[in-house]
Protein backbone atom coordinates (compact mmCIF):
# COMPACT_ATOMS: atom_id res chain seq x y z
CA UNK A 1 0.00 0.00 0.00
CA UNK A 2 2.75 2.45 0.94
CA UNK A 3 4.64 1.57 -2.23
CA UNK A 4 1.60 2.51 -4.31
CA UNK A 5 1.34 5.84 -2.45
CA UNK A 6 5.05 6.51 -3.02
CA UNK A 7 4.72 5.77 -6.71
CA UNK A 8 1.66 7.99 -7.14
CA UNK A 9 2.40 10.85 -4.73
CA UNK A 10 2.54 13.40 -7.57
CA UNK A 11 -0.88 12.43 -8.86
CA UNK A 12 -2.31 12.39 -5.36
CA UNK A 13 -1.03 15.92 -4.66
CA UNK A 14 -2.35 17.28 -7.97
CA UNK A 15 -5.73 15.63 -7.41
CA UNK A 16 -5.94 17.05 -3.88
CA UNK A 17 -5.13 20.58 -5.10
CA UNK A 18 -7.69 20.34 -7.91
CA UNK A 19 -10.37 19.08 -5.54
CA UNK A 20 -9.64 21.97 -3.15
CA UNK A 21 -9.93 24.48 -6.00
CA UNK A 22 -13.25 23.03 -7.18
CA UNK A 23 -14.59 23.12 -3.62
CA UNK A 24 -13.48 26.75 -3.25
CA UNK A 25 -15.18 27.72 -6.51
CA UNK A 26 -18.41 26.03 -5.44
CA UNK A 27 -18.37 27.76 -2.04
CA UNK A 28 -17.72 31.15 -3.67
CA UNK A 29 -20.58 30.61 -6.15
CA UNK A 30 -22.99 29.64 -3.36
CA UNK A 31 -22.04 32.69 -1.28
CA UNK A 32 -22.43 34.99 -4.29
CA UNK A 33 -25.84 33.49 -5.07
CA UNK A 34 -26.98 34.05 -1.46
CA UNK A 35 -25.86 37.69 -1.70
CA UNK A 36 -27.92 38.10 -4.86
CA UNK A 37 -25.01 38.68 -7.18
CA UNK A 38 -25.30 37.73 -10.82
CA UNK A 39 -23.33 34.73 -12.00
CA UNK A 40 -22.22 36.49 -15.18
CA UNK A 41 -21.29 39.84 -13.64
CA UNK A 42 -23.47 41.82 -16.03
CA UNK A 43 -26.34 44.13 -15.28
CA UNK A 44 -29.76 42.54 -15.43
CA UNK A 45 -31.18 45.31 -17.59
CA UNK A 46 -28.64 44.54 -20.33
CA UNK A 47 -29.02 40.77 -20.16
CA UNK A 48 -31.14 38.89 -22.69
CA UNK A 49 -31.43 35.90 -20.35
CA UNK A 50 -32.34 37.87 -17.24
CA UNK A 51 -35.35 35.71 -16.39
CA UNK A 52 -33.34 32.48 -16.51
CA UNK A 53 -30.38 33.81 -14.54
CA UNK A 54 -32.24 34.93 -11.41
CA UNK A 55 -35.35 36.85 -10.54
CA UNK A 56 -35.23 40.06 -12.56
CA UNK A 57 -36.92 43.05 -10.97
CA UNK A 58 -36.44 45.34 -13.97
CA UNK A 59 -39.57 47.31 -14.87
CA UNK A 60 -38.25 48.07 -18.39
CA UNK A 61 -38.45 44.40 -19.34
CA UNK A 62 -41.77 43.86 -21.19
CA UNK A 63 -41.75 40.10 -20.51
CA UNK A 64 -42.22 40.67 -16.77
Amino acid sequence: MFDWIKQNIGSIVVLTVLMALVALIIVCRIRAKKRGKSSCGCKCSDCAGCATCHSCKNTNNPSK
